[in-house]
């Protein structure tokens, strides 16, 4: 998921930043439940920022990744974009104060097999959250099985709004 994520993204030239938290794969450290991740989200931003100097940021976050990315854009200014891929709403909720504090499109985008991201869930937050962007993709589970060419539709069309780009006929 994070990979064609980064792919669709790099297709319409945006520049990318993905990394493990903490205690992932090959990086180092423990889990933190969410507070260290935070940091490592913010982190990460200041980090690209500091590449591609003054050019808007936007952010994405699949799965607990989706969690940390709401939870880094309620407290980060000028954020020009937020999508949010299978954010958990079984086993934790989302700060509604980041779907309103971004300035650019919200996404959020989940199978309707999602296991993790229920409908019901997906539902309440679409009534508490008018401004962000639902999207469901038929059958995806929490992993997309067979349905990233769907899932990169989604996020080409977000990241698109995000930069202004008006796909042409």
């Amino acid at each position: 998921v994070v990979v064609r994520v980064a792919e669709v993204s790099r297709a319409l030239r945006l520049a990318t930043l993905r990394f493990n938290f903490r205690g992932v794969g090959g990086s180092t450290g423990i889990h933190d439940e969410g507070r260290g991740e935070r940091v490592d989200v913010g982190a990460a931003l200041d980090h690209l920022a500091a590449l591609i100097g003054a050019t808007p940021l936007a952010l994405a976050g699949y799965s607990f990744g989706a969690a940390m990315a709401a939870s880094v854009a309620a407290r980060r200014q000028g954020l020009a974009g937020l999508a949010l891929i299978a954010p958990p709403l079984a086993m934790r909720e989302l700060p509604l104060a980041a779907l309103a504090a971004v300035a650019g499109p919200v996404l959020v985008v989940a199978g309707t097999a999602d296991e993790h991201c229920p409908g019901e869930a997906l539902e309440r937050l679409r009534g508490a959250a008018p401004r962000a962007g639902i999207h469901t993709i038929e059958g995806a589970n929490h992993f997309f099985f067979g349905k990233l060419f769907p899932l990169g539709e989604a996020i080409g069309a977000w990241a698109r709004e995000v930069i202004g780009v008006v796909r042409e006929p």
